[in-house]
């Protein structure tokens, strides 16, 4: 058996969090307007309502899942978490009601936080000197997932409402039976950990790892720039149907642009420039270029321009494998599970604040009385915090730097 196969599973199993998701966001508005029977206005909220309530689960659940895999195994968690996500999509493809919808959401939260796992088997069988390229295969396959997710279930959407849920069903089943076989279990008596509520609920998960040296600096940097990411989804599609007027072809266009852009800098990148320049630069350079990105974003004058500039907005993805890479060298074998569950919260809990704030930035300084108009005010508050996440992580201990 070779033995790519199991990271090939893992990063799978990745691609087919962020497909799953992507797969049924085409439908959603006419899903919701079929079950609920409301207008457009009204399946909005209540899509806005699933979407948090995701997020939520993912924060709450993600520590809890990375301690479970420390104690239990990488393997039984990402197996058992993929055939209940399985039959999690077959409820919402059978749900006549708002509330199995949500239902359905709750425990698709619940396994998607499998990320936390994915990332710790990675750090589980790499060699220090791997970890941050290996992460950057995570970063990659969840760039292909974003990419082709949106793509198969638009075309899955011509056979009806439930089509894509069924597909992602598929999916999840599929890639269960095939880590069943190929992947070998990376957590053994040396890097087992007990099980302890205190430290996987996300807020004793945050203070446990928060205790290892300079992770408290590391966190906030990452903390920060997923919240400044966020501002892609959260309000692409308004920026730019506002700003250029494009269609939802186009805005789908620009998505598989960036996403693709994203995979081949995480999946080829990341090594050569740890081994060119090293870890702490790296994430200096990744960060820095983000923030040069997002605020070339938000004053660009054109959409063809836009278009030409997305893989230099991509190129900044190099940062976070390399800063992942970091953390994860400074927190022992057995709670390499804990730290990526607590990053899976950081994720959600970006996840939830974020869009609140910077959809709220676009509306204010696009309304007609608005004191300037500046559809690109949330572009300039993400790369403000990225340059806040810059100051943060020059600025912590040297002693606490990883190279």
């Amino acid at each position: 058996m070779s033995p790519r196969l199991p990271i090939i599973f893992v990063v799978a199993t990745v691609a087919i969090d962020a497909m799953g998701i992507g797969l049924i966001m085409p439908v959603m508005p006419d899903l919701l307007r079929e079950v609920d029977g409301g207008n457009l206005s009204d399946a909005a909220i209540w899509g806005g309502i699933l979407a948090t309530t995701f997020a939520a689960m993912q924060f709450l659940f993600g520590p809890v899942v990375g301690s479970l895999s420390d104690r239990y195994g990488r393997k039984p968690i990402l197996v058992f978490s993929l055939v209940i996500m399985a039959f999690d999509y077959v409820l919402m493809a059978f749900a006549g009601t708002i509330w199995l919808l949500l239902i359905g959401r709750i425990i698709g939260g619940i396994t998607a936080s499998t990320h936390a796992t994915a990332a710790a088997y990675i750090a589980d069988v790499s060699k220090p000197e791997e970890k941050a390229a290996n992460f950057g295969l995570i970063g990659a396959g969840f760039g292909i997932g974003f990419v082709f997710g949106p793509v198969i279930g638009g075309l899955l959407a011509e056979f009806g409402t439930r089509a894509p849920f069924w597909a992602a069903a598929v999916l999840a089943l599929s890639n269960a039976i095939f880590g069943w076989y190929v992947l070998k279990e990376s957590v053994t008596d040396a890097n087992r950990r007990a099980f302890d509520w205190k430290r996987a609920n996300p807020f004793g998960a945050f203070k446990s790892i928060g205790s290892f040296p300079g992770l408290g600096a590391l966190l906030l940097v990452y903390f920060f720039y997923q919240v400044s990411s966020v501002v892609y989804p959260a309000v692409w599609s308004f920026f730019t149907a506002e700003r250029f007027a494009w269609s939802p072809g186009t805005i789908g266009l620009s998505l598989a642009i960036f996403g693709i852009s994203f995979a081949l800098v995480q999946g080829l990148l990341v090594a050569p420039s740890i081994k060119l320049m090293g870890h702490r630069k790296t994430v200096i350079v990744g960060l820095i270029l983000e923030a040069a990105a997002l605020a070339l974003i938000a004053v660009i004058w054109s959409g063809n321009v836009l278009l030409w500039c997305i893989p230099f907005a991509a190129l900044g993805a190099i940062g976070m494998p390399a800063l992942q890479g970091i953390m994860s060298r400074r927190v022992s074998d057995d709670a390499q599970g804990e730290l990526q569950g607590v990053l899976t919260s950081v994720n959600s809990l970006a996840a939830i604040i974020a869009p609140l704030v910077l959809t709220r930035s676009f509306a204010y300084f696009t309304e007609p009385d608005a004191p300037i108009y500046l559809p690109g005010a949330p572009f300039i508050i993400a790369a403000v915090l990225m340059l806040i996440s810059v100051v943060i992580f020059q600025m912590r201990k040297r002693s606490s730097a990883t190279s």
